[in-house]
């Protein structure tokens, strides 16, 4: 696909975030990633980084036009990490790059989230859904940052 000038901010921009949550994951055990430092229903690290890469690359995938992914929205919530979650977050966050070569970029092309009930009666544009893709992964990405915060204070 042409580097057309769109895809390639929203390209800049998501590996961005994506490096964070890489970066945010390494290093930590099974236990610390499933730890709910702030207590009570809080998400774990797990959670919060299982939930963030699903819903990018659902939305990529609406702005793009291709196949969403096969996606339980609600057992993100439920997930409980293992010693290959970096590995994990790895291979989704190369997904998620990747979704943005499958062009042809066309921001009015209309698409319906239906991975999320709440959301299937309302098409979106594919400029909403990449927007949206950022902006929910970037919000995430400071969660991940607060959880880790909490759970290894810095000195």
């Amino acid at each position: 696909m042409a580097d057309d000038v769109t895809i390639a901010g929203l390209r800049a921009v998501l590996e961005e975030s994506l490096d964070e949550i890489r970066r945010g994951v390494a290093g930590l055990s099974a236990d610390e990633l499933n730890a709910r430092p702030a207590g009570g229903e809080t998400n774990s690290i797990a959670v919060i980084v299982t939930h963030a890469l699903g819903a990018t690359l659902s939305w990529l995938s609406l702005a793009m036009g291709t196949s969403p992914p096969d996606r339980d929205r609600d057992a993100e919530f439920r997930t409980i990490a293992d010693d290959g979650f970096a590995g994990w977050t790895g291979e989704m966050s190369g997904r998620c790059m990747a979704v943005l070569e499958t062009g042809p970029w066309d921001p009015a092309r209309v698409g319906t989230p239906n991975w999320n009930p709440r959301l299937a009666s309302e098409p979106q544009t594919a400029a909403y859904a990449a927007s949206h893709a950022l902006a929910h992964l970037g919000e995430h990405v400071g969660h991940l940052h607060m959880t880790r915060e909490l759970l290894r204070p810095s000195g």
